[in-house]
């Protein structure tokens, strides 16, 4: 089964940690299973529920992005915690998801490359459940990678680092399968999407 992985990078940052380790997750991604990193987060003009009111048409990029989290199996999220929360520009992209059923039932794996850094991996888990998606707990490590200024090569060349972002990406594999079986159940049947935490 082919599957696709949307990663999206909390930090707008060119050589961020968080953006480098998603690009590892790529290079060690088995040929099945294609990661692709997203790269419009600066682009998504701030939230506004004007533009996104019933029967209001959103930004065209808007639209995009809500097409590419429709299109992927699944999501692997890493980001930056700043004073404490969820990044700005991620936190902004989530809030032109709310209204948007691309993300429900989604299931989700969450990269944290800052170990010490708790309270905004918290709270983007805690948002992230409140849009109805599917945290991945085999997918959701930790790797204590910020600060070290390792590129996405070097990442995937360290056995630890590596061995814990491939069973990241099986964990979400597992998941999407999940995800599709309901998704065409749901579609023939007509019911309420469900899946089971992994």
């Amino acid at each position: 089964m082919n599957v696709s992985i949307l990663a999206i990078s909390g930090s707008l940052r060119r050589r961020s940690s968080n953006t480098e380790v998603l690009r590892a997750a790529a290079k060690l991604a088995p040929v099945t299973v294609s990661v692709k990193l997203f790269d419009g987060l600066a682009a998504l003009p701030p939230f506004n529920p004007d533009l996104d009111a019933e029967g209001a048409v959103p930004p065209a990029v808007v639209g995009d992005f809500r097409e590419q989290i429709g299109a992927a199996d699944a999501l692997l999220i890493c980001s930056p915690e700043y004073a404490h929360g969820v990044a700005g520009a991620l936190k902004n992209a989530l809030d032109w998801l709310v209204s948007s059923p691309a993300m429900v039932f989604k299931p989700i794996g969450l990269l944290n490359v800052s170990p010490r850094s708790s309270y905004g991996y918290a709270a983007l888990a805690e948002t992230l459940r409140t849009m109805s998606t599917v945290l991945v707990e085999g997918a959701s490590v930790e790797l204590p990678i910020a600060g070290t200024s390792l590129d996405a090569e070097a990442i995937a060349a360290v056995p630890d680092y590596a061995t814990k972002l491939r069973a990241a990406i099986d964990s979400l594999v597992v998941a999407a399968a999940d995800y599709k079986r309901a998704a065409t159940h749901v579609s023939h049947r007509d019911e309420p999407l469900a899946l089971s935490e992994k």
